[in-house]
């Protein structure tokens, strides 16, 4: 895997920020429910933030979206996520998804390799 998940993930917030900004224009009241569903459904609860942000990237790796993968485990470790954190989730997706959860999954590998946190 040589694609480089930071570039990846720029090029995500990049594209994100141009459609946030057409959907502000254009169609208000999507724009400020999706942004209402995201801050209610992450704030701390019953389950912390930082494990709703590991859930979503489990989620995330088992339907292959990679684009929600790096947004998630970048908040994950916003949220103080560490490399124990993301081997728990990931373990859970490798349970569920067999060596297709294992490829998936090394697209976090090098995410966190490419920040210095793996």
């Amino acid at each position: 895997m040589r694609e480089d998940q930071l570039g990846l993930n720029e090029n995500r917030k990049k594209y994100l920020e141009k459609l946030s900004e057409a959907l502000s224009a254009d169609l208000p009241a999507i724009a400020k429910a999706i942004g209402k569903l995201g801050d209610a459904a992450y704030e701390d609860g019953v389950l912390s933030a930082k494990t709703k942000r590991l859930m979503s990237m489990a989620l995330a790796l088992g339907v292959g979206c990679r684009n929600c993968v790096l947004a998630q485990a970048k908040h994950a470790l916003e949220q103080g996520a560490t490399k124990q954190d993301f081997l728990e989730a990931i373990s859970v997706v490798l349970s569920m998804r067999g060596t297709t959860g294992v490829a998936e999954s090394l697209r976090v590998v090098q995410l966190l390799d490419e920040l210095g946190k793996w």
